[in-house]
């Protein structure tokens, strides 16, 4: 049996004084929060804040975590060729503490919205289900089990 292959990857809620959230827009999912891919030798917290200040330029301090998930389906990456693995993402609640807005390669804008805005601008439903427990968080860690395509279908849904 050959080894599994998973993408790991981290999401923050980041949080501003006035407890606005960071959002960022993308080519592919438009408006989300920011995180990404845990690089090789890296870990999980790490990698955390470096995709939130590459992809928004805000410095971010993480607090804790919220949610574990994972996207099970299996499907092609944008280029229609690349098989896309099982995906592990943690979503982390996170503060910021300083930097810039800025873009990026993978951003074209970036900004603050309040709480009760964000559901507006998220057109992702997986993306939407995540800010969801976000706002739920009562302590107890969601894990969910989902497929995005064909399309988005939750598998399993508990708390931890």
């Amino acid at each position: 049996m050959p080894m599994p292959t998973h993408i790991v990857a981290a999401g923050g809620f980041v949080e501003n004084e006035h407890g606005q959230i960071l959002l960022v827009k993308t080519e592919h999912d438009g408006w989300v929060f920011p995180g990404g891919q845990v690089e090789a030798g890296e870990n999980v917290i790490d990698a955390l804040i470096r995709e939130i200040k590459e992809e928004s330029g805000i410095d971010a301090n993480v607090s804790f975590l919220i949610g574990i998930y994972s996207n099970t389906g299996t499907y092609k990456w944008h280029d229609g060729v690349t098989d896309i693995p099982t995906k592990v993402m943690m979503d982390f609640s996170c503060k910021a503490e300083g930097g810039q807005l800025a873009v990026s390669e993978e951003t074209s804008e970036s900004g603050w919205f309040d709480k009760a805005d964000v559901l507006a601008f998220i057109t992702s439903p997986a993306i939407r289900t995540r800010y969801q427990a976000y706002l739920d968080f009562n302590g107890s860690i969601c894990y969910m089990d989902y497929i995005t395509k064909p399309d988005f279908e939750i598998k399993l849904n508990r708390t931890l």
